[in-house]
């Protein structure tokens, strides 16, 4: 009875695990929610639209769009142009904070942004990054097919979203244990040259390897 209670819970958990390994990298979209959960401001919508974004993509990929993706690398590489310039940007803007930082504050959160105008930052982080299809809508999507019926691909999208769900929400909620690393000025000129630094790697891998071939 343990054994077939295992073997139906084995797509959830190699989802489960897939995802995990995906989404824990350092990226341009973690470190936007990694200081947006530091500022502590907007924490929620953002780890929810970064959390749903995933699930939406991976369901589609698991659904067949990845092969459909796959059939069409220029679609890609004008994504990637396009979200290169959206790194390159952001990247210019965290730089800009390094040069003139400041502590973290009551007065800092009430300086963060509206909300629409973080969700669209972030939702540029999300759906102009080509290396989120590759992960979600291509390698999830042709992973899932090694489950022939379609109850375990389902709990194996399952498990991969969740995945995102858990990561995103600690990663947003989980900041505030930094917070008091973060009363200083010289922490967030760290943390701002840290977050150009990959911003502007990120945007030259992309045109590397989508522009150059």
């Amino acid at each position: 009875m343990l054994i077939a209670a295992a073997s139906a819970h084995a797509p959830f958990l190699s989802g489960l695990l897939l995802g995990a390994s995906l989404i824990v990298a350092i990226g341009a979209q973690n470190a936007f929610v990694l200081r947006q959960g530091l500022l502590q401001v907007h924490r929620f919508p953002v780890a929810l639209f970064c959390a749903l974004s995933d699930a939406l993509l991976i369901a589609a990929g698991v659904g067949g769009l990845g092969i459909a993706v796959g059939q069409h690398p220029h679609l890609l590489a004008l994504i990637a142009c396009v979200g290169a310039l959206v790194l390159v940007w952001y990247g210019v803007q965290a730089f800009r904070r390094a040069l003139h930082p400041h502590a973290l504050t009551a007065d800092t959160h009430s300086d963060a942004g509206s909300m629409w105008r973080v969700i669209a930052t972030c939702a540029g982080f999300t759906w102009l990054n080509p290396h989120v299809y590759l992960d979600t809508v291509l390698l999830i999507g042709s992973l899932a097919s090694a489950w022939p019926a379609l109850g375990p691909r389902t709990l194996f999208a399952v498990g991969a979203a969740t995945s995102s769900f858990i990561w995103f929400f600690s990663l947003a909620f989980g900041a505030r244990l930094l917070a008091p690393v973060f009363r200083k000025p010289m922490a967030w000129r760290v943390l701002d040259v840290l977050i150009a630094v990959v911003m502007w790697t990120i945007a030259i891998k992309l045109l590397l390897s989508f522009l150059v071939r």
